[in-house]
């Protein structure tokens, strides 16, 4: 069994410049390039490792293989990712609240964001992709601010899986399927229609298929430390591992925090939302949030230093001088403009 690390590392705030931003909305996801530290990565590598070699086990945690068709029980050369691990795991916990990609998160979809879920890929050689998916399909937030963060812990190209990204189709509404998943995203587009076998990699009969060919597809390569953000209505998918290396990845998926999320893993929850399960990573919010279990820093469990001293002034994500996007109070009224 892991144990919990008690004192956590201090990490250099990792500042989003204004092209960055830009980026983000223009194509609809950016690369942060070494944007975790190689001792970090290599970290959760080892802990691989030993998940793998029966070193190290979780208790309850969410193993599953090539997508839910292999029969239970499997050996871990089945593996391909685990589910929400951050639940039962410190490491996995410590990694969904990672200072630095919080730093870009806060620019992105902040400056308030609530953490939901966790994804750790195997994707071992052999191992299959994911078809043409939009993960606001699968995550429902409101008002709809979904953002993923893709770590690399190896390199990742075309050989052995990369990430596929269809610019542009980050423009277009949720579409759901017949069985209603997802019909609560969009209202009132009168002919949205209706999608078959999203995430199915036959594109034969994936329908988002036909949506995805309408954009330009680009291959993501990324290097261990790389950090893919990218939104939650864009088209993406991967491949299958057809190299001799495994393709490892951690996965979070955040939205701003004052959105209200009817949504928990397909676990059961209380009221008309889910929010008092999620954790609160960065900021304030109106709405219930949970505490890290396993104390990981972060705004749930450290308040900000100027509550209670008074009103507070707006702020906002605004760029400075530099170029850099950072926050900033708003003027007050009487301010020159």
């Amino acid at each position: 069994m892991e144990t919990t690390i008690a004192t956590p590392k201090v990490y250099e705030k990792y500042k989003v410049s204004v092209e960055e931003y830009v980026r983000f909305k223009a194509q609809g996801f950016i690369v942060v390039r070494g944007l975790v530290p190689p001792d970090d990565v290599r970290e959760l590598n080892d802990h691989m490792d030993n998940l793998l070699a029966g070193r190290e086990t979780i208790e309850g945690g969410l193993i599953m293989g090539d997508l839910g068709k292999k029969p239970r029980p499997m050996t871990p050369e089945d593996w391909l990712r685990a589910h929400m691990l951050h639940r039962q795991s410190a490491i996995h916990e410590r990694f969904l609240l990672h200072p630095r990609i919080l730093d870009v998160l806060e620019a992105l979809i902040g400056p308030d964001v609530l953490a939901l879920q966790t994804m750790l890929f195997f994707k071992q050689p052999g191992q299959p992709g994911q078809g043409y998916h939009q993960d606001s399909y699968y995550i429902t937030t409101f008002p709809d601010t979904l953002c993923g963060a893709w770590l690399a812990l190896t390199r990742a190209d075309e050989e052995n899986g990369c990430l596929w990204y269809s610019v542009g189709s980050q423009n277009e509404p949720i579409y759901p399927t017949a069985n209603g998943q997802a019909v609560s995203m969009q209202s009132n587009i009168g002919d949205l229609g209706m999608i078959e076998n999203p995430s199915n990699t036959d594109t034969a009969v994936n329908t988002v298929t036909r949506i995805a060919q309408k954009y330009h597809e680009v291959p993501v390569v990324a290097e261990p430390g790389d950090v893919v953000f990218f939104g939650g209505h864009i088209i993406h998918r991967s491949h299958s591992n057809l190299s001799k290396r495994p393709r490892r990845s951690f996965v979070g998926h955040y939205c701003n925090a004052r959105s209200w999320v009817p949504w928990n893993h397909g676990d059961p929850f209380e009221g008309a939302a889910a929010n008092s399960l999620h954790i609160l990573a960065r900021g304030e919010t109106h709405l219930p949030y949970a505490q890290p279990k396993f104390g990981t820093p972060c705004a749930a469990n450290q308040p900000q230093s100027n509550k209670g001293a008074g009103p507070a002034r707006p702020m906002s994500m605004m760029a400075d001088d530099t170029g850099m996007m950072s926050m900033t109070m708003h003027r007050d009224k009487d301010d020159e403009s």
